[in-house]
């Protein structure tokens, strides 16, 4: 973190409570943080440098007052720009949204508001959330804080490089089909995509709302529980919102991985770079050394949920931004003659290429002649799937693969649209089967971050963060 700051949010939350450090000075060391390495990261979109300072005042008021506040009260943080924001641009990194201000916060960002969190501004993502690199972001892509010269990740990619440069404590992200575990993986930070229903949902800009989980970006496995404990819970705005309680994550983090079952996904170790399997053994040794059992567990079905998870992801995504068409929504094209040319040209204009792809894709797969061919056919795919890895589960207590095949890349070295698809490989299974999964630093190859992840049963984040705690502790 910045020079006089603590390292986590959890040891910030004790130096604030033990007036080491005021909630203002920590606002202002990010902000400082922020200017200085903005021009060369462009993790933000927009800084909410006033409201951030009057907030961090409330939380020293409140502490000079003497009163016991919750845990991440006064610890500076980032919400991805596809999270709704009261009177904050929410523009989902789209010309469409460029000046779309929310009249509402979702549901995670104001239970952060509400214990004291202090909002430094909103990160970059690629358009939409449609990407794997922030780089379709329309505002200019993101740089990994680790080598400029490399992609973040994405497409939370601002959320995972505003916390791995220390520009934030933590932050919000989304999840589709591995948007917060990939970026954790390639800047180093922990990443960790919950139960689907876990966190609602409400307010976060729909991608495709079967697959979408909001999903956190922290510094440390133990800021990851508390972060989870105070956003998680029921939503009566959300109708995929789960009724099981997140209380108890954080005393459970340091339980350790004895007598634990881990299966060790053997595809995955088949298709990650020599770097990224060497770490993935040292995991497994790792885990075997703190008395976890860890047996091979081949899913030959892996490779399948990649194509399936596309198909179905842009039919969801055709249908969703269907409602972006320059007469109710977002951009309006200001020339047009007629309505017909309006929704064609406020559509052209708005959106970037990705998106327009994937709109494509989705549109193609829905058609009379190739629903049952595509969309039908992935969707028993994903039925199946999902299916044998609850099965899986039923037999391991936790699955171990790498977050990424592979290290960042370089800017413009991928251009070919399915290699960067690649990159999902091993993130997609926990999203499709709507599993927790949780991506934790762990070694370098060529001196960058590698990220293992650990996919647990549903609502078992408890047991998925112990073990994460245990391979952070060996990466320390």
């Amino acid at each position: 973190m910045h020079e006089g700051l603590p390292e986590s949010a959890g040891a910030l939350a004790r130096a604030l409570r033990s007036r080491e450090l005021s909630a203002r000075e920590a606002a202002l060391a990010c902000l400082s943080r922020i200017e200085e390495r903005e021009g060369t990261l462009r993790a933000f979109l927009t800084v909410t440098r006033e409201e951030a300072l009057a907030a961090a005042q409330r939380v020293d008021d409140r502490l000079a007052a003497g009163e016991e506040l919750p845990p991440l009260s006064g610890i500076p943080m980032a919400v991805k720009d596809n999270l709704c924001t009261k009177g904050v641009r929410t523009t989902c990194g789209s010309r469409m949204l460029e000046h779309f201000v929310s009249p509402y916060d979702a549901t995670a960002v104001a239970r952060l508001r509400e214990v004291g969190g202090v909002l430094l501004g909103k990160t970059n993502l690629d358009e939409f959330a449609m990407g794997c690199d922030t780089g379709t972001s329309a505002f200019g892509p993101t740089a990994n804080p680790v080598d400029p010269s490399r992609v973040p990740g994405g497409s939370s990619g601002g959320s995972a490089a505003a916390v791995a440069a220390g520009e934030a404590f933590f932050a919000l992200g989304s999840d589709t089909g591995g948007s917060v575990r990939q970026p954790a993986a390639l800047c180093g930070v922990v990443g960790l995509r919950p139960t689907y229903g876990r966190i609602s949902r409400y307010g976060l800009t729909g991608f495709a709302p079967s697959l979408d989980q909001i999903g956190l970006l922290t510094r440390t496995v133990e800021d990851c529980a508390v972060l989870l404990e105070t956003v998680a819970g029921f939503d009566p705005h959300d109708a995929t919102s789960a009724r099981p309680s997140p209380d108890g994550l954080a005393r459970a983090v340091g339980e350790g991985v004895r007598g634990l079952s881990v299966a060790l996904v053997r595809e995955s170790e088949e298709e990650a770079s020599p770097g990224v399997r060497r770490e993935l053994l040292r995991a497994v040794r790792c885990l075997e050394s703190h008395g976890a059992r860890v047996d091979e567990l081949s899913l030959p079905f892996l490779r399948d949920m990649l194509p399936a998870y596309h198909i179905l992801s842009a039919a969801e995504a055709s249908s969703n931004l269907a409602r972006f068409d320059g007469v109710r929504y977002g951009f309006r094209a200001p020339d047009a003659e007629n309505w017909q040319e309006l929704i064609c040209e406020s559509r052209s204009r708005g959106f970037g290429l990705e998106v327009k792809r994937r709109i494509l894709l989705g549109t193609f797969v829905l058609t009379k002649e190739r629903y049952e061919e595509c969309y039908g056919r992935a969707s028993r795919i994903r039925a199946a799937t999902s299916a044998a890895l609850r099965e899986a589960l039923e037999r391991f207590d936790l699955l171990l693969l790498p977050a990424s095949p592979e290290i960042a890349w370089r800017r413009g070295e991928k251009r070919d649209p399915i290699s960067l698809y690649r990159s999902d490989l091993f993130t997609v299974p926990a999203s499709i089967a709507g599993l927790p999964a949780v991506s934790v630093p762990f070694g370098t190859e060529k001196g960058l971050p590698v990220g293992m992840q650990l996919v647990g049963r549903a609502f078992g984040e408890d047991m998925l963060l112990r073990a994460a705690r245990v391979l952070e502790e060996e990466n320390a």
